[in-house]
């Protein structure tokens, strides 16, 4: 499971529903829901 860092909780979580992402230059990003909170979090670099 990929992690984010959650801004809302201020700590490192595992992402909840993980969505692999291609940004406009070309990098890979991952994306989803913090499981605790329920807010999007994003990962830049890890596919």
């Amino acid at each position: 499971m990929p992690t984010a860092y959650c801004v809302k909780c201020k700590t490192s979580i595992e992402i909840k529903d993980p969505q692999n992402v291609t940004l406009k230059n070309g990098k890979p990003a991952v994306k989803g829901v913090c499981p605790n909170c329920g807010t999007s979090v994003f990962r830049i670099g890890k596919a």
